[in-house]
This record gives structure tokens, sequence and C-alpha cells, in this order.
């Protein structure tokens, strides 16, 4: 018997998003922006505690979503938890967006905005960063008159590390009217700036934070929502009751409990950044400053074939050529030994063209 299922138009539209590839957990791994010193060790203290009897139960919230309210600096109705940083994404197009309607993102970015407009079947209205990864605010302004459902900006962005600071935000939110300004904040903690203090006098304003990349709990799926009471309680209705599972809760109160440990990789993440921008312009590879745990190179028209040796080495990057153009590469910033042993093998690999 053949069955034909009524599939909506936007899915049979769209490519089926590619996760990153298995067999990782051997290989260097810069190529996801993961803490590759991982998790405080007071995490797997924590998980190791974990009973049969709870795990049996759904997880309760409250406890502690109160202590990480605390960590973030808000009340706990200015914070809702989610399923990983992807899913703290999707609430606001569950919220926000109809099919038809328009997002508005600057690209080269994280790919998830696109991806989930395009399932909500969403016009996405595009801009573009500058030629040296500057944030295209002027045409964000103007596009903001157009009033698009939400406007999603990674802060510092990914894979560019463009950071913008107060003065860049209190121009978009007074020209987001009528729009829900999404303010991803993935690498937040790398930058020194974050836009939660501006909550309170903006409710068009929703920060999105992620346990996957200063905390390293990208495993366990934790993510998080922070907005004014009154517009996150619009958010809270697009939600699941149970949407976080336990180990990701026990992880994250565990984790925001051993600051100095995200303090400690933050502050080497900062040191290396620096010294390995530097080693690479010595080598005459073009980098852009960066806010967060890696950086952007371009290697030129040999990038795509060292990229391939360092491949067959053990060694992953996020090649962009796709997206930017042949040669640019993210590079997550790791251990010293990890980028030293990086470093060594473009030194043998690559050679700067005439």
């Amino acid at each position: 018997m053949r069955v034909k299922l009524p599939v909506r138009e936007a899915i049979l539209n769209r490519r089926t998003y590619e996760a990153p590839a298995e067999g990782r957990s051997d290989k260097l791994r810069l190529d996801f922006n993961e803490n590759t010193t991982g998790c405080s060790p007071a995490v797997r203290r924590a998980l190791a505690k974990l009973t049969t009897k709870q795990l049996a139960m759904y997880p309760e919230y409250q406890a502690p979503t109160r202590r990480i309210a605390h960590y973030f600096g808000v009340r706990p109705q200015e914070l809702l938890l989610t399923n990983g940083g992807d899913d703290a994404l999707r609430v606001f197009f569950d919220t926000f967006v109809e099919p038809g309607s328009t997002i508005l993102i600057c690209e080269p970015t994280f790919p998830m905005y696109r991806y989930y407009a395009e399932i909500y079947a969403a016009r996405i209205s595009v801009l573009r960063y500058g030629s040296e990864m500057e944030f295209p605010l002027a045409d964000v302004v103007a596009a903001l008159r157009k009033k698009p459902r939400v406007v999603f900006i990674a802060n510092p962005n990914n894979p560019t590390g463009t950071l913008f600071q107060k003065e860049e935000l209190l121009r978009i939110l007074k020209a987001a009217t009528h729009t829900a300004v999404v303010m991803d904040e993935a690498y937040g903690e790398f930058s020194g700036f974050s836009a939660m203090p501006w909550i309170y006098k903006n409710p068009q304003l929703f920060v999105a934070k992620t346990f996957s990349k200063v905390a390293g709990l990208a495993a366990l799926r934790l993510g998080a929502v922070i907005a004014c009471d009154e517009s996150l309680a619009l958010v809270r209705r697009a939600m699941p009751p149970f949407p976080v599972n336990l180990a990701a809760l026990v992880a994250a109160d565990a984790a925001v409990g051993d600051r100095a440990t995200m303090r400690d990789y933050v502050n080497g993440v900062k040191v290396r950044r620096a010294w390995f921008a530097k080693e690479l312009a010595e080598l005459g590879v073009k980098t852009f400053s960066s806010a967060g745990n890696f950086i952007l190179a371009n290697f030129g028209p040999g990038g795509p074939v060292l990229f391939q040796k360092l491949e067959k080495q053990g060694i992953l990057l996020r090649e962009r050529s796709k997206d930017i153009g042949p040669g640019f590469v993210r590079i997550t910033i790791g251990t010293h030994s990890e980028m030293r042993r990086l470093l060594k093998t473009i030194r043998k690999e690559w050679k700067k063209p005439d």
C-alpha cells in the first residue's frame, strides 16, 4: 500500500540540517567552539549523586531556576530555561512568527536563525556584515522601519567575532518599536558585554544564553531566555511543561556554583586568542578581531587544501568557504597545547602565496 503523507511545503522545500560529523571525540576539536578543557569537576560530582528515584520523576524547576537566575543577576520570573541554546531561539518562532511574516538577520551568522525561519515558512530579510566583518548598524536600523516580527543578532557574532556595545544596542532598541529584538549571547562571557541590564526598560528585548560554551555542558543541552517578566510570560505560553531534563538542571546548578572554573577558562581563552592571532599574522594570515572563544581567519586560495590536510591529521576546523569565501575558516580557541599543535601543523603544511 502506498501512502502519501500531507507534509508541509516548507519542510519539502528545505534540506535536512546536517549535524556535526560523528567520531570527533579522539580528534583535535577546534570546529564547534566547544569548551575543550571540559566542564567543572563539580558537575561530575553532582551528576554522580543522582538517584534512581530522581531519574524516575519528572524534573522540578523552581530551586535550580532560582539559583541560575541569581548567577545571571535576574529574578526567577525573568528567566526561562530551554532545551539547549537552539531551543532558546525556536521559542521566538513559536511565539512571534507566522507563515509569511518577516524575520531580520545579518549574515554570515549562526545558521539556526535561517534554519527555523525556513521551517516556519517565514520571509527572511538578510543584511551582510562588512568586508572587515563590521556590524551593519545603519542598515539594521533602516530595516527595522519595516517592522519585522523578530531581529536575531548574535553578539559577539558567530563566525565573525564582531561585538557591538551600548550605543549600538540603544539605537537598535529605539528603532525596534514593533519588533522582538533577540540578542544571542552564546559567547557573551568572553566579550565583557551583555544586553541584560536593558531588559527592564525595553520590553521588546530578549537575551538568549547557553551553557554549551563557557560552562562546557554542550552534551547536556541547556539554554535560557532572559527578558522582563511581562514579555517573558508571552514566550512561556509557547513552552511545554517539562522542557529541560534533570541532568541538565543539576549540571548547570553545579556549574554556576563554581564560577572560578568558568572565569579561569574565559581568561585563558582571551590570552590564547590574542597570542594565536598574533602568530597567524606573522605567518601572513589575515584574522579578524573576535570577542568570542574563536577567531575567523582567511588563508586565501590555498586555504581549502590546508584544511583538508589538517582534517586528515585529526585536526578539525570550521571551514567557511561556502558562506564567506574560499580560504575563510573559524578556529575555536582550545588549550595552549592544542593551539600549539595546530600552529605547528599549519607552519608545516601551509605556505603564504607569493
